[in-house]
């Protein structure tokens, strides 16, 4: 009987839209015995694995978890010794906020062989497909992305420092704590500065909310914006109303070159 050679490899799945998944990540899904995935995870792309693998959900849903990290993290190393290549599925690109490092170390300590696909991260797409760059000549010379919740379940000081910036500040996994987030801006008199909450970006239920630190959790609350969801906070955010203000203009310049009015 073959025994295949134990083996994890960490594979981000993208932000969302099956289409943006890697080629190198198809391919490694095509070669895994066992795969383990994530709620994030568009199950769309569970149609990639290898049709012989295990297919297990250890993922989250609304704080509720099936499995613990550290059972997560003892599952993997089992599964690598019994049936060979773990493929570990995670949403965007697991070495932002996914804890892919922590996994890859715990396997790596038990002698197992570990490789990684990064994943297109959801901090950088979700706000380019709503036509918001993170960074834009004039408007932002940089940006940071931030953990909205520690592991303390507090929100992280990081916050306080990107408020004094005049950068673009990106926040995963930040809705729980999204008035104490505002009012860190709001202490920096940055009221009117444009703010956009995308959730489930880059799928087709995707719901967005456009506002400024003083309106936008009036927004929230009107749209019922929830997790999972990315705050994006800064100036580049208007770059989306001005090509949406283009594009109406030449729509209207088109119509009037067709019908003479």
């Amino acid at each position: 009987m073959r025994i295949n050679t134990p083996k994890l490899t960490l594979v981000g799945a993208g932000p969302g839209d099956v289409d943006l998944i890697t080629v190198k990540a198809i391919r490694v899904l095509k070669t895994a015995d066992v795969v383990l995935y994530d709620a994030l995870v568009n199950e769309e792309l569970l149609e990639y694995i290898n049709t012989d693998a295990e297919i297990i959900f250890v993922g989250k849903r609304r704080g509720c978890y099936r499995y613990q990290q550290e059972q997560i993290n003892e599952l993997i190393v089992a599964l690598a010794n019994s049936k060979g290549h773990v493929v570990r599925l995670k949403g965007g690109d697991p070495f932002i906020f996914g804890r892919g490092a922590e996994e890859m170390e715990y396997a790596a300590n038990f002698g197992i062989e570990t490789a990684f696909v990064p994943g297109i991260s959801s901090s950088l797409a979700v706000p380019a497909y709503q036509n918001i760059p993170l960074t834009k000549r004039g408007s932002s010379e940089s940006f940071w992305i931030i953990t909205g919740t520690t592991k303390d379940h507090k929100i992280s000081s990081d916050v306080t420092l990107a408020a004094k910036s005049n950068a673009t500040v990106v926040v995963l996994m930040g809705m729980g704590k999204l008035p104490e987030i505002i009012a860190l801006f709001q202490l920096e008199n940055k009221h009117n500065l444009p703010v956009a909450i995308i959730q489930n970006g880059t799928r087709a239920n995707e719901k967005v909310g456009i506002g400024t630190v003083d309106t936008i959790l009036e927004v929230v609350k009107e749209k019922a914006l929830s997790n999972p969801s990315i705050i994006v906070l800064g100036e580049v955010v208007k770059h989306r109303q001005i090509i949406s203000d283009i594009q109406l203009h030449y729509a209207v310049e088109q119509n009037s070159v067709l019908y003479g009015s």
